[in-house]
């Protein structure tokens, strides 16, 4: 496996990876790293389709990527998807998967051309106040110290930010700042969390640090994430003849970890109440999709809250990466990332409105018509003053093809689940779907004495409690995720947010999918680059307007230094006038 970029190898069709028609291949989990990594077996490993077995224990797929309508329950969606241009892998695949709703057309197509048409940005990123615009105005509001803790985290050493959390290098000057207010809102990062992905988001996405407060640098799908990403890959996958197993659950995978090289030798399975074992041979190829950040959601409904479940049991991700992680050290360490939900947790909610009544709260925030079919709020919308940190987002709508053309999906998010409501006076985690919506009318602006009413009569609101949905960010060191192929394997190779890959970032679905495409190439030795991650990091343009935007447009000269910086600077300035060097830097607002 290695890496390119440029069109040359883009558009290239690798030859065919010798002995793959004596192959197969078993794949744990149908998330859409699971789904990816069967896609580029099929498309560039041109392994035959029923050589191909996907082994799921939920009875559809697509794991996280969720997007469904639960009889006598609603509509669920238990978290939303933010696309970048610069999905290099994710844009690769989906050239090649066919629309499902208009013949001839690509994925990619449909989406490039919707998102062309309706570009995405908000008009109002934060309120107070029970619906009030917070005006933070597209501006970070933060200090120039620190902006300096911001750029010294971003030139740390990866290593000196082992086991590290955020407020190990931030303090109040980042911390109270709008930056933390969007950055943590959009990611669900944590104070806690850690700094080591925090830097590798920043450098992952330094090229649109100036669209983080109106969101202009996102794209989103035309439905939810499950009719748009996942429906179209499984039937891709069938059309070849990939197997698809339900209800299939994996218990653990043996290996011989036996001298130079590792291979996977059986595959432990619960099928149909009953215990089963799938032999393998060095042909037969595996794809482990460990731990998992949706093991153990739970959802409720109108009246009932969400259980906050954290037992991990046999036949989930993290019970299987356990028993993997036992058998030798390279196989990585879940316990640093499902040890403490307390930590990891937030919840959701899928309201869907019955009426027209709360449109016009919608309408007064976001300045958009929800019904019109185009970008609503265009990403989350902040109730900074939320003890829950209350976010909600209406995407384009409607969010499922069936949906009736007069109800409208909104999807909130409280990053403090352990918190009192401001106007329920509990957690949120244990609030029914009701109650959750009654907060949420109040930090819209509904009146005191019509939210009840409200919340019962006009909206179905179904919660979901996710112990584990951010534990991919909890402090790490390297080797705490596993290679996505390790060392030594021959035959397997692990998948998705908890397996390790080079440079890319995490909670994205770029992420998912590029640890399919590197294991797939990796395992069939297909002789065609992996598009490398896209290098704004490397870009001095993006470095420079970077710098300018986090300072909301003031020059780097009008920093506070002390006088023998100034000293310094003034001679910089001079041996550079005339060069350049000073036109670059004036380009970009530098000097």
């Amino acid at each position: 496996m290695y890496y390119s970029s440029g069109n040359y190898e883009a558009f290239a069709r690798p030859l065919k990876p010798a002995g793959v028609e004596h192959k197969s291949a078993y794949i744990v989990g149908s998330g859409l790293a699971a789904l990816t990594a069967a896609c580029y077996l099929v498309r560039d490993g041109q392994m035959k389709g029923e050589h191909v077995h996907i082994l799921e224990k939920e009875p559809i797929p697509g794991g996280a990527c969720d997007g469904y309508k639960y009889e006598n329950v609603g509509y669920v969606m238990r978290g939303g998807r933010e696309m970048d241009n610069h999905f290099e892998v994710m844009w690769d695949l989906f050239r090649s998967i066919p629309s499902i709703e208009t013949e001839g057309v690509s994925v990619l197509d449909e989406y490039y051309w919707l998102n062309k048409k309706d570009p995405n940005y908000s008009l109002c990123r934060a309120t107070v106040n029970r619906g009030e615009d917070a005006h933070t105005d597209g501006k970070f509001d933060i200090s120039d110290k620190g902006a300096m803790e911001i750029m010294n985290l971003f030139f740390t050493p990866n290593e000196k930010l082992q086991d590290k959390r955020i407020t190990d290098v931030f303090d109040d000057e980042v911390l109270s700042s709008n930056f933390w207010l969007y950055w943590r809102t959009m990611f669900a990062f944590e104070n806690w969390h850690s700094a080591l992905e925090m830097k590798l988001y920043i450098q992952r996405f330094i090229h649109h640090i100036g669209g983080l407060p109106d969101f202009k640098a996102l794209r989103f799908t035309k439905y939810n994430q499950y009719e748009s990403m996942i429906l179209p890959m499984v039937k891709y996958l069938e059309s070849y003849g990939v197997q698809f197993h339900y209800g299939v659950k994996v218990v653990n995978v043996k290996f011989d970890c036996s001298g130079n090289k590792k291979q996977a030798t059986s595959i432990e399975i619960i099928r149909e109440g009953k215990n089963d074992c799938i032999d393998l041979t060095e042909n037969d190829l595996v794809f482990i999709t460990n731990g998992g950040c949706v093991e153990n959601s739970t959802i409720g409904d109108q009246n009932s809250p969400a259980v906050f479940n954290t037992e991990i049991k046999a036949g989930g991700g993290w019970d299987m990466w356990r028993k993997i992680a036992a058998q030798d050290p390279s196989f990585g360490h879940p316990e640093k990332f499902c040890h403490d939900p307390e930590q990891s947790n937030w919840m959701s909610a899928t309201v869907t409105t019955l009426d027209q009544r709360i449109i016009p709260y919608i309408k007064n925030i976001c300045k958009r018509d929800p019904f019109s079919g185009k970008v609503v709020t265009g990403g989350i919308v902040t109730a900074k003053d939320s003890s829950w940190l209350l976010s909600w987002t209406i995407n384009r709508q409607p969010q499922f093809r069936l949906q009736s053309k007069d109800q409208c999906l909104v999807w909130v998010y409280g990053l403090f689940s352990d918190k009192p409501g401001d106007y329920i006076k509990k957690p949120m985690r244990d609030c029914t779907g009701k109650e959750i919506c009654m907060e949420w009318l109040y930090h819209i602006g509904v009146p005191e004495n019509e939210i009840e009413n409200m919340a019962s009569k006009s909206v179905n609101t179904v919660p979901c409690m996710m112990p584990y949905i951010t534990a991919f960010f909890m402090p790490r060191a390297y080797g705490d995720r596993p290679d996505v192929v390790p060392k030594g394997a021959v035959n397997f190779a692990f998948l998705g947010q908890f397996a390790e890959t080079a440079r890319d970032t995490i909670f994205t679905t770029e992420y998912s999918m590029r640890t399919g495409m590197e294991a797939v190439y990796t395992l069939l030795d297909i002789d065609r680059g992996i598009p490398e991650v896209w290098g704004s990091v490397y870009d001095l343009r993006n470095l420079l307007n970077a710098t300018v935007q986090l300072r909301d447009g003031k020059k780097a000269i009008d920093m506070d230094l002390g006088f023998k910086e100034k000293i310094v600077l003034k001679k910089v300035l001079k041996k550079i006038k005339g060069t350049d060097i000073e036109r670059l830097l004036k380009e970009y607002n530098i000097i």
